[in-house]
């Protein structure tokens, strides 16, 4: 059982940086990848970033590389998304998802390969 909670949402002007966590837990941590993924008012959810828990290796939406930045701190438990230079278009619902069975070959970018998600907090970017 892994239970994840996000924090960090809100309002920000077009250009301007936000970060997001996610506090989880869970009995262990060896095989876990944690996602980002987003949500926009009338379409499909979709990756934005994840990372494994043991190796820290990362991947990213093309849409954000460059721009979003994914880690985590062991000792807290906690992924991170940092969002600078947000444009409009990153508006949505952010939500953070475990994946407790993660192989090097997963499908990172497939919603359906994690088994937990947050509640989901609202980013919303103003032009």
């Amino acid at each position: 059982q892994v239970q994840l909670v996000e924090s960090g949402g809100g309002l920000v002007q077009a250009g301007g940086s936000l970060r997001l966590s996610c506090a989880a837990s869970a009995r262990t941590f060896s095989r876990i990848a944690m996602g980002w993924f987003r949500q926009a008012p009338g379409k499909e959810r979709e990756f934005v970033a994840a990372i494994t828990w043991s190796g820290g290796v990362k991947y990213y939406a093309d849409s954000v590389k460059g721009r979003f930045t994914i880690s985590r701190d062991i000792a807290k438990h906690t992924v991170y998304l940092q969002m600078n230079s947000l444009k409009p278009e990153d508006t949505a619902v952010y939500y953070c998802a475990a994946d407790t069975n993660w192989q090097s070959y997963s499908p990172y970018r497939s919603s359906q390969e994690y088994d937990y998600w947050g509640q989901g907090t609202q980013v919303t970017v103003s032009s």
